[in-house]
């Protein structure tokens, strides 16, 4: 499957089966993390850039003390919801898992 091959409405529903920590919203894969610390919230800051790097693939993220926000779409696809962001999203899930970060997906103001 290419990267940038759009998510039907059944497989999105079967990726966020698997992706407990993240929501779908407007063509886009969210979620905010909390964090013990603002130390910790740069640890995960810093896991997420290399993992974009790497997959050359980035989100828009925002920062507030010991909350990140995120947010994964692949505008290559028309500001939808791809496999390489369901990818993106895994590594990140893992990433804040290391930093012993809780998912509050439903604080990310777009999902509001």
């Amino acid at each position: 499957m290419a990267g940038n091959d759009v998510l039907s409405p059944e497989r999105l529903e079967d990726a966020l089966a698997v992706l407990p920590d993240w929501r779908y919203h407007n063509g886009a894969l969210l979620t905010v993390y909390k964090v013990p610390t603002s130390a910790a919230a740069l640890e995960l800051i810093a896991a997420v850039g290399r993992l974009a790097e790497e997959q050359n693939h980035h989100p828009d993220l925002d920062w507030r003390y010991n909350r990140v926000f995120l947010r994964y779409t692949s505008h290559d696809a028309g500001g939808e919801v791809t496999a390489r962001d369901v990818g993106a999203a895994e590594a990140v899930s893992e990433a804040a898992a290391a930093v012993h970060a809780v998912a509050e997906p439903a604080k990310h103001p777009a999902a509001a």
